[in-house]
C-alpha cells in the first residue's frame, strides 16, 4: 500500500496551506532582536506560534533543535547579525544592528531548583540594569514546558544566560491550547510580553498592540478551523 503524499505546505510559516497564517502575520519595528529555538516537534505543530512571531518581528532568528551543537548556538547567541529587509525596521539604523548584544534566556527564575536538576547556575542581569532595547537579544525555547526544560538541559550555554522572568503575568488567552499551570503562555504571549518589559519608547505601545491583535486574530482563525473540523457532515 503506498503511503498518502505529504500535504502541501506553506514555505513561510510550515503549516498545511490550508491553516497558513502568513496573512495574519504583521511586522513590527522593534530594537530588541530575538533568536527562537525552536523544537522539532513545534515546526509543524498546528497550534504553534514560533513561525507567526518569526513573521512579525523583522529582528529574529529561528534555529531549529533539540540539543544545539555547541559552536552554531555560539555563533547565533554572540555573533552580529544582519538585517532582515524590511518596512518595519527601515528607521532603525545600522549602528543598532552592528552594536554588541546582551543575551537574556527568557524563562522564570527556577534558581531554587537548578542545582536539583543539575543545571548550571545563570549569569545575573547585565550591568547597568535596565540596558537600551538596542543592546539586547531576547532568547525564546517554543516549546511546551517539558520540552524546553529538557532544552535547557541539553544545552549549558543557554544555562548560563541571564535570565529574564516575565513581570504581571496574568491567563493566557491561548484558548487552543491548554495551560497546565497558571502563568503558562504561548510563545507568542510570552514574547510579546518580555519586548514590552524591555521596550519603553511611545512608538513601543503601538507595535505591543498590533502583536496583540494579531495573537488574538491567530486564536481566532484556530477556533474557527476546529468548529470546521468538529462540524458533522451532512449526509447525501
Amino acid at each position: 500500500m503506498s503511503k498518502p503524499e505529504p500535504r502541501p505546505r506553506c514555505p513561510r510559516c510550515h503549516r498545511a496551506l490550508r491553516t497558513c497564517v502568513c496573512t495574519l502575520a504583521r511586522p513590527v519595528a522593534h530594537q530588541v532582536e530575538v533568536l527562537i529555538l525552536m523544537h522539532p516537534m513545534e515546526v509543524h505543530e498546528a497550534k504553534g506560534t514560533g513561525h507567526l512571531l518569526h513573521l512579525c518581528l523583522p529582528r529574529s532568528r529561528v534555529m531549529v533543535g533539540e540539543e544545539f551543537d555547541a559552536a552554531e548556538l555560539e555563533a547565533a547567541l554572540h555573533g552580529r547579525w544582519a538585517s532582515r529587509a524590511n518596512t518595519a525596521n527601515t528607521a532603525d539604523t545600522a549602528d543598532t544592528d552592528s552594536a554588541p548584544r546582551h543575551n537574556l534566556l527568557l524563562y522564570p527564575d527556577t534558581a531554587s531548583q537548578d542545582a536539583t536538576l543539575g543545571l548550571a547556575a545563570a549569569s545575573p542581569l547585565p550591568l547597568p540594569w535596565p540596558q537600551p532595547p538596542e543592546r539586547l537579544r531576547l532568547v525564546i525555547i517554543d516549546g511546551t514546558w517539558r520540552k524546553s526544560r529538557k532544552m535547557l538541559y541539553l544545552n549549558p550555554a543557554l544555562q548560563a544566560l541571564p535570565r529574564l522572568p516575565l513581570l504581571g503575568v496574568e491567563d493566557s488567552g491561548y484558548a487552543i491550547r491548554k495551560a497546565h499551570l497558571p502563568g503558562q503562555l504561548s510563545s507568542f504571549e510570552a514574547a510579546t510580553l518580555a519586548l514590552a518589559q524591555l521596550q519603553k519608547r511611545p512608538e513601543d505601545a503601538a507595535a505591543h498592540a498590533a502583536l496583540q491583535e494579531v495573537f488574538s486574530q491567530f486564536v481566532a482563525q484556530q477556533l474557527q478551523l476546529r468548529q470546521c473540523n468538529q462540524a458533522p457532515q451532512r449526509s447525501a
